[in-house]
Parts: C-alpha cells; structure tokens; sequence
C-alpha cells in the first residue's frame, strides 16, 4: 500500500500535509480496523482519506486530527452498509489449512500478517467477532466512543444523527457486545476454559486432564474435524490427545459468551470460523481458582495458568463436555457476547 506521498505530493505545502497525515496513519489504521475488522480493508479505508485530504487540501480545516477521523469514519460506514447489504455466504465445508494464517496475504508495499495480528490481539477476538453481529452506524458509534473516546457530538455527524441519538446506538451496541452483567459461577468456568486453552496452546496433556472430566465428551459439527474424523469422543485422554493434534486452532481462541454461557470463539483474522460451548460437571464453582506456579504462563483472559492448577483436584469442577460448532448457520444463530469481569 503506498504511502501519502505516492497521492502525488511534490511542494512544500503537499510535502507537509503529507507528513502530518504520515503521523496520523497509525491511529487511522487502528480505527478503520475496529470498524472494518480487516487490515487489508483499513488500510484501503484510510489511503481513501488521504486522497480526500490531498484534494481538499488544509485550507479551512482547524483541526486534521479530527477532520481525518471524520472522514474515515464516514468511509468505513459506508464500506460496512456496502458490506451489509451483500453479506458474504460461507461454503460450510472443510476449514481449509490456509485459514490457520492470522493475517491478510501480505500485499505490495504494504503490511503482512504479523501486523493484522497486533490490531487483532489489540482490539481483542472476542470483541471483533461481536462487531460483526452489530449493525453499521451501531458499530461505527460504538467503536469512535468506546474504544477511542470520541465524544457524542463529535460521532453524531459521522452517523448522521443528533447527538442523543448517537448515545443511544453506542449504548444498545455497548448492551449487546457486553451481554448481562457479571454471573458468579461464570467466573471459576471462565478460569476453568482459560485453563484449557493455556493447556491447548502449550500442548501440556497434564493440564487438559486436569480441566477435563474423566467422562468427557467432545462433540463436532463435521466441518470442524478432518475428513473422516470421528464426528465426538468420550473420554479424557482420548479428547485431550484429540485437542493437541489440533493445538494451532487454540492460537485464535478467545473466551466469549456463547448463548449466555461460558465459550470459545476460534477466530483467524478476528472473523468468527467456530464457536465451542462447553458444561461442566456439579461443584462448587466459587473454589475454582487459577493462582499461577512457579512455570506460570499468561491464560487466555490474562490470568496466569501453571504448574499448581495442572494437578487433579486444583478445580473444584472440570468440564464434563463441549461441542465445536462450525455450520454457518449454527454460528449464525448464536448469542455473543464479550465476556464481563
């Protein structure tokens, strides 16, 4: 992707309006991208800008920060009305091995994977996933006053709204990306999943057998497993082996709310490609506790997972099933949220 002075800046007066939008491109690019959830898209998105800027020049504009950030807002909507109104239809058949790529293709000039996964991890999976479910001026507001802290007067011209009305579409995005408020079980189930994803990410057997029931029960829908594969298994060793053939699937996985309760979303590129929803097995789900050991490494949710919580009885309750969910119209049905402190 070519940078400002590739939109033809030559004199003195071009040279430095394209190098105060050079020092804007960053957070330009962070925003066009918790709006687009795509690298390849923001960065379209925000040279559009540019090229806005370079034909209108700086003459009358007080503030560029803020007129850039007007106007790539206004672009970004318009690409996610353009992208509603022809929603793109997954095939449903195998994930291919190329999915398992946390990133755009690198581009001429431009940025590769490595970046899309900073705005990703940045901006969180979770939270992008539950973007995509939120309508276009809901998703605009929500993003430029939550995540960057643009105040309402500033949004309601982007959305073509008063002010009030800008509040009340961040507001109902903000009700629907955060679901209900905190649930006290959730908490030690949320330990509980993190636990098991650390595991799955480090390929530690030990810890997924002690997070799984002896019992277990793995469920999936067929586009979620390898040809061929078993459609579900029973038991803990055999789920636990099964899900560290499959460990690079956990490096896009983030805790959600998943039809109200604790889940995963596996998500490359911050696009929603399975959903797991889990049960757990009776206890007492106050005592569940992740404290970290002395080879601690950081959950999922930032908790730390080690050595200790990797022993059987370190929790309270172990998960005593999930299912992967890949069907589009599965994915398509179900309730999520970012999970609540």
């Amino acid at each position: 992707m070519g940078g400002a002075h590739g939109a033809g800046a030559g004199t003195p007066e071009q040279e430095e309006l394209a190098a105060r939008f050079e020092a804007q491109r960053a957070e330009l690019t962070r925003l066009a991208h918790g709006m687009l959830g795509s690298l390849a898209e923001a960065e379209d998105a925000v040279q559009e800008a540019w090229f806005r800027l370079a034909r209108h020049g700086a003459t009358g504009i007080a503030n560029p920060a803020a007129w850039l950030r007007t106007v790539l807002s206004r672009i970004c909507l318009d690409a996610l009305r353009a992208r509603a109104a022809r929603p793109e239809e997954p095939s449903g058949g195998p994930l291919p091995d190329d999915v398992w790529c946390d990133g755009a293709p690198g581009r001429e000039g431009g940025r590769g994977p490595e970046d899309e996964a900073v705005l990703v991890e940045a901006v969180g999976r979770a939270l992008l996933v539950v973007l995509e479910r939120l309508g276009p001026a809901e998703r605009v507001a929500f993003v430029l006053h939550d995540l960057f802290a643009v105040p309402f007067e500033g949004i309601a011209p982007v959305v073509d709204r008063t002010p009030a009305a800008a509040k009340k579409l961040a507001s109902r995005a903000r009700a629907r990306v955060r679901g209900t408020g905190p649930v006290p079980e959730r908490a030690g189930q949320r330990r509980l999943v993190e636990a098991f994803l650390a595991a799955a990410r480090e390929g530690d057997l030990d810890g997924l057998l002690a997070v799984l029931a002896p019992d277990v029960v793995r469920r999936s829908d067929p586009a979620a497993v390898p040809e061929g594969a078993a459609l579900s298994a029973r038991g803990a060793r055999k789920v636990a082996g099964e899900t560290l053939v499959l460990a690079r699937r956990s490096r896009f996985a983030a805790p959600a709310l998943v039809n109200g309760g604790v889940g995963v979303v596996v998500a490359p590129r911050g696009r929603l490609l399975l959903a797991l929803t889990f049960t757990f097995t009776p206890g007492s789900t106050g005592a569940t506790g992740v404290t970290g050991g002395a080879r601690g490494s950081e959950g999922a949710g930032g908790c730390a997972v080690g050595d200790a919580e990797r022993t059987a009885g370190a929790f309270a309750e172990r998960i005593a099933g999930y299912e992967v969910i890949a069907d589009p119209a599965r994915l398509a049905a179900l309730e999520l949220a970012v999970p609540v402190e």
